[in-house]
């Protein structure tokens, strides 16, 4: 038979380019003999080339099409629907009529059929288009279905399918479509069954929709079904809807909305057994595609029909166990403020850094801290250090716990995974203080560290690079995780929440320790953004400089600035700038970032907005300012405390903790920056390895090894052997993992559990966060994901997803912060609190929540934000 049309008894899954996605998954079903699929056969998208492939007005209207950018509504619309009315214009070729008339006749052509659309670019693992082009239901006769086959080529250019692939990066051009022509079932019932629970992604709970009639009903929204989950073989929960309307087959074709009889609106559509049966159907076509599946199915007497089955493609990865125990999997993004997908050589160096139980699962990471949570003491102290960090994820956890089900406790208490996290201040404070003095002596070893590497990783190539980079992460390890090193850090946050604690508990002060915190030595992170308000100083005196700067599109712009009044000064800032800092970058933690000092250009941005918004020496002012501030407070501490009942023995300790928290709160940015600058001298050498792999063809483009674990990498050095189909595989896996948003917490059955903050002190309509830097502000708020693209006046309040050290720039122009994400001890958090910024952290949805440009109250001291 003609390619033209395949019965689904012809087809395997190797012919979805000929029948698109769904098709291919129908056909696999109904050859599989074991479920009902009603049977049918397929115009392939040979017929659909075929129809039009001789018309160049269609050809004309697909390169417009294909030209218009997304936000040109009208026009995408205009021209969409001139496609679809061409399509519906053009008689369907003699060839294809008469093929389609010959199946028909031997399926029986007085049937009725349900058309559907099949694209080819449709249920795939990384988008469905689900819904995006149509199903016509109830067809009946030769020239109807001729007439519907039409109009399912004319929807692969609905207005909804035309931007779905743009916004999906599919070509238009690419894209073809075939039609599925399938006996119709005409059911009591229908609905939607998902393998795994689509609202909390449990893989062991699965989940039923019901209603009466053809499924139309509920996938058009007019009936709000019944729901039904099942977890093995039990039900565990029925929600019973009350079914106003089902969507009913009429007789000469098509269908009707008929209202249901008062008496079985409030019925169970299906029996328990009927839901149990239908469950076991479910689990076997999972098992068959060897993946969650979305399934719709009807039932026509005692009998279940498939009509459809896909992917379930919204759901978040598992982190993969070496074992069939319980886990409990914590995000790392959520603390390290790297939401985004890592690529593969990214999280392989973050995992030979970490001594912590780490797993990926979306090109995230993930700590497993099930051992902590099946050890009382161990629980104990995960809880108390993630309830100060992330309250959201504290009570996370805590449902887990409450379930006792979930997590089993050892027959004997197991130690604390203590390299995971830190501990807390509150448990920390029979540590011994370390001398302040230290803080100097290990920021001087660390640089020694760093120059030193550099020094001894310029000769290494080959194996002997991948070699020396194992051994010297060893040696960065134990420099991370010294334990002088984590003394400083550990007696910063105790005396931080001591003096919190305390000054609440004696004069009523809250949050006493934000003020104290300002302007204090040894901030790498904080001087940063000082700084870049110095080189745009410099630059201040040059408008020809700043005017060719805000022309700037291209990185060889410091090459370029040759003739201009005042550009040695200008470039000579620049450069000093990148090379104390350029080894920085947004999601700065994985290795394959593109760092400042790789694409300068993204520093033009946040010069500029420095020229615009801040005042001549304000890096001097600022610190300075904030300097005073925290004496100010500190004195007025001091002398409050002193008219206390042994007022002066408190305000001798309150001010050793002061000059503690003062002296030692800076250094805790210091590890990091120690860490991204050793990343750095590491990914310049191996970008030099990639070239020479390049040149000997092994490597198509040098930035390819990023997506290589470490361990494939050494591999590809050692063998000069790579398969490209693992580089383009995963580059298919990080576009879909970048769509992706990572849970906070999820155990290994795939359930995301969340949690939800203490609203009591919360006033009405406003939202919840975590106070981080205490204050009240109000201001306008500018929504900025991309730091590149801030456009910020003085006085603006920055609402964006999360932050981290490469923002710090940002924040010498801003009055308030509000992310998605973060915690108390976050980068973010500290650089606030340094600056006086008023700032609340963790709040949900802020960027959708809160509109750009609208005013809002930031209070930094309870933790809500109130749109004004």
């Amino acid at each position: 038979m003609s390619t033209i049309i395949l019965d689904f008894q012809e087809i395997n899954r190797t012919k979805a380019s000929l029948i698109g996605g769904k098709g291919a998954r129908l056909a696999a079903l109904r050859q599989m003999n074991e479920w009902n699929v009603p049977d049918g056969f397929c115009v392939t998208t040979v017929a659909y080339d075929m129809a039009f492939k001789e018309y160049k007005q269609f050809h004309e209207l697909l390169n417009q099409l294909t030209g218009i950018e997304m936000n040109r509504l009208d026009e995408i619309r205009e021209i969409s629907a001139a496609i679809r009315q061409l399509i519906m214009d053009i008689p369907i070729p003699a060839e294809i009529r008469d093929k389609v008339t010959q199946t028909l006749s031997r399926f029986g052509a007085e049937h009725a059929y349900a058309v559907r659309s099949s694209a080819t670019a449709e249920d795939l693992p990384h988008a469905s288009f689900a819904g995006q082009q149509d199903t016509f239901l109830n067809v009946i006769g030769v020239p109807s279905i001729l007439r519907h086959i039409s109009k399912c080529w004319a929807s692969l250019y609905t207005e909804r399918a035309v931007i779905y692939r743009m916004q999906n990066g599919f070509s238009h051009q690419d894209v073809s479509i075939a039609v599925i022509v399938q006996r119709m079932v005409f059911p009591e019932a229908s609905g939607i069954l998902f393998t795994a629970d689509p609202i909390t992604s449990n893989r062991k709970v699965l989940s039923i929709n019901a209603s009466y009639g053809l499924g139309e009903a509920l996938v058009s929204g007019v009936v709000t079904p019944d729901c039904y989950r099942v977890k093995g073989d039990d039900i565990i929960e029925k929600m019973i809807a009350a079914k106003e309307m089902a969507v009913l087959n009429v007789k000469d074709g098509g269908t009707r909305q008929e209202p249901i009889e008062q008496a079985l609106q409030r019925v169970q559509t299906l029996t328990d057994a009927q839901i149990l049966q239908l469950a076991r159907i479910g689990r076997q076509i999972e098992e068959y595609f060897n993946c969650p599946q979305d399934i719709e199915w009807c039932l026509a007497g005692d009998t279940f029909h498939i009509v459809q089955s896909r992917l379930i493609t919204t759901l978040y990865p598992i982190p993969e166990a070496t074992d069939q125990e319980n886990h409990v999997y914590v995000s790392v993004g959520h603390q390290q403020m790297m939401t985004a997908p890592m690529k593969p050589l990214g999280l392989s160096f973050y995992l030979l850094t970490t001594p912590a139980p780490m797993r990926t699962a979306g090109g995230r990471l993930f700590v497993d801290v099930s051992q902590q949570l099946a050890s009382p003491a161990g629980r104990d102290l995960l809880l108390h250090t993630l309830g100060k960090s992330d309250p959201l994820i504290k009570d996370a956890l805590m449902t887990i716990i409450k379930r006792e089900d979930f997590i089993k406790k050892p027959p004997q208490e197991s130690q604390p995974i203590a390299a995971a996290q830190k501990r807390p201040a509150s448990l920390a404070q029979s540590a011994p203080e370390p001398n302040i003095s230290v803080v100097s002596d290990l920021i001087r070893s660390s640089k020694a560290s760093i120059e030193q590497v550099k020094k001894q990783i310029q000769t290494k190539s080959g194996m002997d690079l991948i070699e020396f980079i194992e051994e010297d992460l060893k040696e960065f390890k134990k420099e991370l995780f010294n334990p002088v090193s984590m003394g400083v850090i550990n007696a910063a946050m105790s005396a931080a929440a001591w003096i919190n604690e305390q000054m609440n508990k004696w004069l009523g002060e809250v949050n006493a320790a934000d003020t104290l915190s300002q302007s204090v030595p040894n901030n790498i992170t904080s001087k940063m953004g000082l700084e870049l308000l110095d080189v745009a100083d410099v630059i201040r005196p040059f408008p020809e400089v700043i005017a060719y700067l805000q022309q700037v599109k291209d990185d060889r712009f410091l090459d370029e600035l040759v003739s201009l009044e005042g550009v040695e000064k200008c470039r000579e800032a620049i450069y000093g700038f990148l090379e104390k800092y350029g080894m920085r970058c947004s999601g700065e933690i994985d290795i394959t970032k593109e760092r400042w000092i790789e694409r300068p250009s993204m520093l033009v941005p946040l010069i500029l907005s420095n020229l615009k918004n801040a005042a001549l020496n304000a890096g001097q002012s600022k610190f300075e300012q904030g300097r005073q501030e925290a004496l100010k407070k500190e004195q007025e501490i001091i002398k409050r405390l002193k008219t206390l009942p042994d007022g002066e023995q408190k305000a001798r300790e309150t001010k050793q903790k002061i000059d503690l928290l003062r002296h030692t709160i800076g250094y805790r940015e210091y590890p990091k920056y120690h860490m991204v600058n050793r990343y750095f001298v590491y990914k310049q050498a191996l970008l030099k390895e990639a070239e020479r792999l390049k040149q000997a063809n092994v490597l198509q483009r040098k930035d390819d090894l990023y997506y290589l674990t470490f361990d494939e990498l050494r591999e590809v050095i050692r063998t000069k052997r790579l398969d490209n189909d693992i580089i383009d595989r995963r580059k298919e896996e990080y576009r879909l993992f970048e769509k992706l948003t990572p849970p906070r917490v999820i155990t290994s059955d795939g359930e995301i559990v969340t949690g939800t903050y203490n609203r009591e002190s919360i006033p009405d309509g406003a939202l919840a966060g975590l106070p981080v830097s205490t204050g009240m502000i109000e201001g306008r708020a500018r929504i900025i994901l991309n730091m590149e693209k801030a456009d910020l006046e003085a006085g603006d309040i920055l609402v964006t997803a999360y932050t981290d050290p490469s923002w710090t720039p940002l924040f010498v122009t801003i009055k308030g912060l509000v992310t998605e994400v973060g915690g108390l001890m976050t980068h973010g958090a500290v650089i606030a609190r340094e600056y006086g910024l008023p700032a609340v952290v963790g709040v949900e949805k802020a960027t959708t929540l809160i509109k750009d440009g609208q005013q809002i109250r930031v209070d930094g001291t309870n933790g809500f934000i109130e749109i004004l």
